[in-house]
């Protein structure tokens, strides 16, 4: 059977989107698919029929569920509760649905038929290539791919590893697709605010219009047992019923006290509750992200997750018992949500009982000190079941706030319509779900903007829902999710050698492409929205329009950034009040007219002020002096706030009398060299995964002095209101191998000059760095990075890992070592750490010790073609040549048509 695999298709549908303007298409129109959805796969085993049946029918459930929800701003309020009603019941039917499916997959990869993995291929190529499924569609399956993926890890044969690796690839597609998802609702909530028309989502309206053209919500409410009635048309009868409406709801606190709804909580509290748990993955992530932000939570538990009871009542724990005991432990508050998620208002008599009580009984199992909160599935109760509640003294939580993650499968979705009704309001319960990936994406997004405007987190302290004395005294953490409040980002890259009347000079354009190229393949700026000028480009006119035309014309909106580079000549000129004033030089200036052909910081200021977006960072590589600046500077809790600031900085190479130093190493002049190491995650210097200006003038200011005759000055320009510009990390996922470039020898000692002045990076628990650096008016100022900022132990690991890379690339192999070893501490299951700490065995020529990282990062990972290669080096170095040839026959069974695959064979043949 052809297939085109996943990340081709993605690959495919990208390049068909950057010449189409959209990025989302369905494959053909449907053409054998009925209202019950696509046509199903031929399946080479019997067994993998009924998977396939199963999986068909978790995509028409996901499908239902986004029709159900879709439109939901125009909905009524009664609208609203029938369509989350229905949506609810038809998600928990899918969760016993996916259970069921994961539970085939399971027995499958479990038998002995050899011809299992054919079958599980056929079902991959359902997922990859199914005439009719669109994108969207595709992110119903990403969890129960990676169950299955976790599943074909634990096979060491060699069908599986090439199982695992597609794998794996469908869920970097998949990851691939949420990105782009997550970008388009990013850029149309940035746009809300500047416009007082209603933006459509085109791109994802052409998913929900196609399932709307097999799926009405009327009907699906139907074949629920719901119709809805006609809306009350106007009058004074009908004002009369919602006036009653409005004073029923005005004496509401006697059912507040019945049960907790939320809406008696202080202005700007809410109560974040997590529903369906514990999951073996996702509960745990979860708290790990409320701990950053010192924010307390309700997870209630389904009884059947905990385990059961025997003929006498006894609880009989399972192994997923353990994450609840561990959240108890940790100080969150674990509630009952009833034995199997039934819809409780339908029971009566000892099967209700038996879903209130059993369930207590396990969590009591769990941790005697368990919470006496409980929350009915759907809301959905009777009288007889409150008495019930009563009777166990037990309380029913409800919400006012629904994420709908149950339905929505866009993390940035998920978080902008939380925050809306969260404005809408102003206190409440929210309702997420702790057994969805994207729940753990949309998290942090909440909390930071949520801790942002000043809401407090309230927690249960056995008798009400209160903010403790510690929790309202303190800022909650900021954590690395803060960078993501950018919709766009767009960057000015000026660089001019060769200049027709002024002095030449040697690396300014390549000191603005290599920024660049950082700022796209490192940075997340997307390679449109980089507009780069080089020497006769670079004219004033031409450099101003990049301002005020180009930027404008792309679409420039308030919630982007915009980074500028200017590499160049400056000069100073004494105007008649004696006071200085900076120029920057363009291409076709005159050193005759400097005031007329050149830019004064002053227009420089002007453009900064005019442009509409949140933050912007001009970062000069020319000396001048006469700007203007005020004081720069950052506090342990500035990212709180950095989304509602905005921010006008400006980090420049030095003064007016000062010449910049061009003798840096790969043909760059020392600053952009050093801002460069900067961006690269030198000035992480409170190890958060964030790089703000502030980290970047502390970290390259100092370091550029040190080695050169320059003083760079960094300071915030006029109409700055204390924002910071934040550039975000990305994880390294790079395994180390014989192509790994490292720096040459004089980039390595420049290095260690600029990290020797360099304040070094905070670890968790250490105090943040504090420079003095110069401003433009010839004084100093002090600035301060952030505080360093707790993380989970995945987090630390993967920063140890980057660092370790850094390091590498240095040749500081004790130093990377120490690195990775520390990742491997903290995640023992970190394969990517593991074939790094091999490979610097393997440069000190420690073949034994390098193998044996090797062999350990396969067992983690055994999809990673590299490692097999890696491994084949080092067992041929130790003069293990059986062993050897095995490792690299695995690797061309993995990438036989890779860049290296001539080289494996050749060392097969010559061993």
């Amino acid at each position: 059977m052809n297939r085109k695999p996943l990340l081709a298709i993605v690959f495919t549908v990208a390049a068909a989107g950057a010449a189409s303007g959209t990025w989302l298409v369905a494959h053909k129109p449907i053409s054998s698919a009925s209202a019950n959805g696509p046509a199903r796969p031929q399946a080479p085993l019997a067994a993998a029929a009924p998977i396939a049946a199963g999986m068909n029918d978790m995509l028409a459930a996901y499908r239902k569920m986004i029709v159900l929800t879709a439109d939901e701003a125009k909905f009524t309020a009664g609208e609203r509760t029938a369509a989350n009603n229905v949506g609810q019941l038809i998600f928990h039917e899918n969760q016993e649905r996916i259970a069921k499916v994961d539970g085939q997959l399971d027995a499958l990869v479990a038998s002995s038929d050899p011809r299992r993995y054919d079958a599980l291929s056929s079902l991959l190529d359902f997922v990859e290539s199914s005439e009719g499924m669109y994108d969207a569609d595709r992110l119903a399956f990403r969890e129960l791919m990676q169950s299955l993926q976790d599943r074909v890890a634990k096979d060491s044969s060699l069908p599986a590893i090439k199982l695992h690796k597609r794998i794996s690839e469908d869920l970097d597609a998949l990851a691939e697709i949420e990105r782009n998802y997550e970008k388009e609702i990013r850029a149309v909530f940035g746009r809300y605010e500047s416009r007082s028309i209603e933006l459509k989502r085109e791109k994802w309206d052409s998913y929900v219009a196609y399932l709307k053209t097999i799926y009405q919500r009327e009907r699906i409410l139907k074949d629920y047992g719901v119709v809805l009635p006609y809306p009350a048309k106007p009058g004074p009868q009908a004002d009369a019923q919602a006036q009653a409406q409005q004073d029923t709801a005005a004496v509401a606190p006697t059912k507040e006290e019945e049960e907790i709804f939320g809406k008696a909580l202080p202005k700007k509290t809410v109560v974040l509750t997590f529903d369906d748990g514990p999951h073996r993955r996702y509960s745990e992530e979860i708290a790990a992200i409320l701990k950053q932000y010192d924010a307390p939570a309700v997870f209630f538990s389904v009884g059947r997750n905990l385990g059961t009871l025997d003929a006498h009542g006894v609880p009989k724990l399972n192994a997923t018992a353990d994450v609840d005991r561990k959240l108890m432990a940790a100080g969150y508050v674990v509630g009952n949500h009833s034995f199997s998620h039934a819809q409780l208002s339908k029971e009566s008599g000892d099967a209700l009982k038996a879903e209130i009580f059993n369930t207590d009984l396990l969590l009591k199992a769990v941790d005697p000190k368990r919470s006496a909160l409980f929350r009915f599935p759907y809301g959905a109760r009777n009288k007889e079941g409150m008495h019930l509640l009563a009777d166990a003294h037990l309380k029913s939580v409800m919400w006012n706030i629904d994420s709908l993650d149950w339905a929505d499968p866009v993390p940035s979705s998920i978080a902008e319509r939380v925050l809306h009704q969260v404005d809408k309001e102003g206190r409440g319960i929210i309702l997420f779900h702790d057994i969805h990936e994207r729940t753990v994406k949309a998290l942090p997004a909440v909390l930071e903007r949520l801790a942002a405007e000043g809401y407090q987190f309230a927690g249960w302290d056995g008798s009400t829902f209160k903010v403790s004395g510690a929790a309202a005294a303190k800022a909650a953490p900021v954590t690395h999710a803060a960078a993501t409040g950018y919709a766009n980002s767009w960057a000015i890259l000026v660089g001019i050698d060769h200049y027709p009347k002024w002095p030449r000079l040697q690396y300014a354009v390549r000191d603005a492409e290599a920024v660049g190229q950082a700022l796209v393949q490192k940075l997340g700026f997307a390679r449109d929205h980089v507009i780069l000028l080089t020497n006769e480009q670079a004219t004033r006119t031409g450099i101003l329009a990049a301002f005020h035309d180009k930027l404008a014309h792309r679409g420039l909106q308030p919630n982007d950034r915009v980074f500028v580079f200017f590499a160049g000549h400056g000069a100073t000129q004494k105007l008649s009040s004696g006071r200085d004033l900076g120029y920057i030089i363009p291409y076709d200036a005159d050193p005759k007219d400097i005031a007329t052909d050149a830019i004064p910081m002053t227009e420089i200021q002007n453009i900064a002020e005019s442009l509409p977006a949140k933050h912007e960072l001009f970062v000069m590589d020319a000396c001048y002096s006469g700007l203007g600046l005020t004081r720069g500077g950052a506090n342990a809790a500035f990212l709180r706030d950095n989304a509602k600031r905005l921010g006008r900085q400006m980090l420049t190479a030095g003064g007016a009398d000062q010449l910049v130093s061009d003798g840096g190493p790969n043909g760059h002049s020392v600053f952009t060299w050093t801002l460069l190491q900067g961006l690269a995650g030198k000035a992480d210097l409170n190890g958060d995964g964030l790089i703000t200006a502030t980290e970047l003038a502390a970290y390259v200011a100092p370091a550029v002095s040190s080695v050169s005759q320059q003083t760079p000055a960094f300071g915030s320009l006029p109409g700055s209101e204390g924002g910071d510009f934040v550039f975000e990390l990305p994880e390294e996922t790079e395994f180390l191998n014989p192509q790994t470039a490292q720096l040459s020898n004089d980039a390595i000692a420049l290095n260690s000059k600029l990290d020797a002045k360099a304040p070094a990076q905070a670890q968790a628990n250490g105090a943040p760095a504090t420079v003095v650096v110069k401003d433009l008016q010839g004084g100093t100022s002090t600035i301060t990075a952030p505080a360093p900022v707790p993380v989970s132990s995945r987090q630390a690991a993967q920063h140890a890992n980057d660092h370790g890379l850094q390091l590498y690339k240095e040749k500081q192999y004790a130093q990377a070592e120490a690195r990775f070893t520390e990742a491997l501490k903290l995640r023992p299951d970190f394969a990517l750490a593991a074939n790094n700490l091999g490979f610097v065995y393997y440069k000190q020529d420690r073949f034994a010790e390098a193998a044996r990282w090797f062999e350990n990062a396969i067992k983690m990972d055994r999809s990673r073609a590299i490692a097999y290669m890696n491994l084949g080096d080092a067992y041929a170095r130790a003069g293990e040549v059986d062993k050897a040839k095995g490792a690299y026959r695995a690797y061309l069974e993995l990438a036989p048509n890779s860049a290296s695959a001539a080289y494996a064979r050749q060392r097969i043949e010559s061993l």
